[in-house]
């Protein structure tokens, strides 16, 4: 079995190298895929030097910032390309916590994705503002709400997919980024009847760095949840009529 843990990184050099070893250490059939968006502070320079002497540690390297989404679906076709069985996201500051992967992998004899969910036993985040919490807390309300989904973290950006998940999702039809990009992923899985599931992690702020959550981020993911309910209807209707066509 191969494993790639697809990790974005911009400006996280203080802690990608901590990170990759304590991922690596997790499993021997673990590797990690760095994706640079051409980070000022050196971090891609960094990661090439790790990777010149570790056969486990690749680095895609981007030319500039270009978005989480972005970031994302190239990071999953280059692990395709190198024969991951299974795809993990994860984020580069330590707010995912490495000792959580070989859980993970334990339990997907019983899903195609799995979501490390902030939300599942109540609520699982440390250093948080009370404003941050219950905006990300209502965005999860509000998606449920207008799409359906029975995920309680939709927005979670800790997961675990297939690979026969990633390569029946059309990956470049999938344009959103931040939160939407996640409630847009887990949407389609459900959509095309994956089994996805949830395990409950403890969620820890930024050790470092700043974070990337914008207004831009939250007005797009508010958008999102109904373009993707809008797009259900009119795919229902249209099946509906070429069906009744077709008789």
């Amino acid at each position: 079995m191969k494993v790639f843990a697809v990790i974005p990184t911009y400006n996280e050099r203080d802690n990608i190298e901590r990170l990759i070893e304590q991922v690596l250490a997790q499993r021997t059939d673990i590797e990690v895929l760095i994706v640079d968006d051409n980070s000022p502070d050196g971090t891609g320079a960094l990661v090439s030097q790790i990777a010149s002497s570790n056969p486990r540690v690749h680095l895609l390297h981007r030319p500039g910032k270009m978005g989480l989404g972005s970031a994302y679906r190239e990071g999953f076709k280059v692990a395709l390309g190198r024969g991951a069985d299974f795809i993990i996201e994860m984020d580069a500051d330590f707010s995912h916590d490495p000792a959580v992967l070989p859980r993970f992998l334990e339990q997907m004899g019983n899903y195609d994705v799995l979501v490390g969910s902030r939300y599942l036993n109540g609520i699982s985040v440390v250093n948080w503002p009370l404003r941050r919490l219950m905006l990300s807390y209502f965005a999860n309300v509000y998606t449920r709400l207008i799409t359906g989904l029975r995920i309680q973290d939709c927005t979670s950006g800790f997961k675990c997919f297939r690979r026969s998940v990633i390569e029946a999702i059309e990956l470049d039809r999938i344009r959103s980024d931040g939160y939407s990009f996640q409630i847009e992923m887990n949407y389609r899985c459900v959509e095309k009847g994956f089994r996805v599931g949830e395990i409950p992690i403890i969620f820890i702020d930024r050790h470092s760095g700043s974070s990337k959550m914008s207004k831009r981020i939250v007005r797009e993911a508010v958008v999102m949840v109904w373009k993707l309910k809008v797009g259900t209807i009119l795919n229902r209707i249209f099946r509906r009529r070429s069906s009744d066509n077709a008789s």
